[in-house]
């Protein structure tokens, strides 16, 4: 998904599509998971890991071949609603087996570290070898045949997936009790502890994608080369992805609540003092702090959801959670926008800084009743 997400926008841009309509193509990636989340999980709940993942296989390979055989704006939103659903129904079923295979919540948050690796590995493998590949294997400028090689990329490596996982075995699937047979996914919402999770997990997204969307507006203010932007933004997808390999030691020695309270805190004063900041290193080394905080936050959510939630709706659990942040990724930088434009884009940091330090008392209370 990665991938594709650097690949379709610039063969948008290339034949000639308004910023808006890559804007729009850019939401599909993220929009499927919204509407297929919550089915996703319930499926996942019911058929475990191998035969998710191979739905989520075909389905992305079709979206990659797709482009590869008809390059044009409507199939290229094809694709990123394809891949986008893929990824999201991949993450539901890896991270509930994970949270199946572990044995104490000590287990959950290392297991949890360990998986979130993933993601940051592939924001860097995808956008690299696929932009590699546009400039490098057509004509130069980039033409088609770059473009169509950089999507073969993109159907291979699901197949690759696939290979790697066939032997994994299935967890045993866990009785439903029959009092709960029936229930909805709002049923979820009836726990203190699942509501304040969600809310705080939407808050730390936020911050996330916050700095996205405002480091560039002020990088682009100051007169900043997109090599300075881009490296700003770098330096925070870096110190997220390092600080998770040090998580699993650190996650042995401090609980959840703990880890997520310090982020939610640290976050806020980090937001308060960035836009003081105007020369790139100043807001580069904000960013590195930045990405070393959020980055702990994945791994401590999924272990909390794994210890609050009946073990036969973990998929359904996760599938909320997901539906919750990328309904905030759509929407989210279109308040930015706003906010930002009427009453500055520093005051987009403040605001969300003040939110995410006030509500840092939730993340103290979620302390896990009992484990599930």
């Amino acid at each position: 998904m990665t991938g594709m997400r650097l690949a379709t926008p610039l063969l948008a841009l290339q034949q000639g599509y308004s910023a808006m309509a890559v804007g729009v193509l850019l939401a599909l990636f993220s929009l499927t998971q919204v509407f297929m989340a919550i089915p996703a999980g319930r499926f996942t709940d019911r058929h475990g890991l191998r035969k998710p993942i191979q739905m989520s296989v075909a389905i992305s390979v079709v979206g990659a071949l797709a482009a590869v055989f008809f390059p044009v704006f409507p199939v290229l939103c094809f694709a990123a609603l394809s891949t986008g659903a893929a990824s999201g129904f991949t993450v539901i079923a890896l991270q509930r087996h994970v949270g199946r295979m572990s044995q104490d919540p000590n287990q959950l948050k290392e297991t949890f570290s360990w998986l979130a690796i993933g993601p940051s590995v592939s924001n860097f493998i995808g956008p690299f070898f696929a932009g590699l590949l546009i400039d490098y294997a057509g004509a130069v400028p980039a033409n088609a045949e770059g473009f169509r090689a950089a999507f073969i990329m993109v159907a291979i490596l699901p197949l690759i997936a696939w290979y790697c996982i066939r032997l994994v075995k299935e967890q045993p699937m866990e009785p439903v009790d029959p009092e709960h047979a029936n229930g909805r996914v709002w049923d979820l919402l009836k726990d203190p502890l699942m509501r304040r999770l969600l809310l705080v997990n939407w808050l730390l997204s936020s911050c996330w994608d916050v700095h996205t969307f405002v480091v560039p507006v002020l990088g682009h203010e100051r007169g900043f080369s997109a090599s300075v932007v881009g490296t700003i933004l770098g330096s925070f997808a870096i110190a997220s992805a390092l600080i998770r390999f040090i998580l699993p030691w650190i996650a042995r020695r401090l609980q959840e609540y703990r880890l997520l309270t310090g982020a939610m805190i640290l976050a806020a004063a980090i937001f308060a003092i960035y836009p003081f900041f105007e020369l790139p290193f100043a807001m580069g080394v904000c960013s590195v702090c930045l990405g070393l905080v959020l980055g702990v936050v994945q791994p401590m959510i999924m272990s909390t959801l794994h210890q609050i939630t009946p073990a036969h709706r973990q998929g359904e659990a996760l599938g909320l959670r997901i539906m919750a942040v990328n309904a905030s990724s759509v929407v989210m930088p279109l308040i930015f926008g706003a906010a930002g434009a009427v009453a500055g884009i520093s005051a987009v940091f403040w605001v969300v800084g003040a939110g995410v330090g006030s509500a840092s008392p939730l993340a103290w209370r979620l302390r896990p009743r009992k484990s599930h």
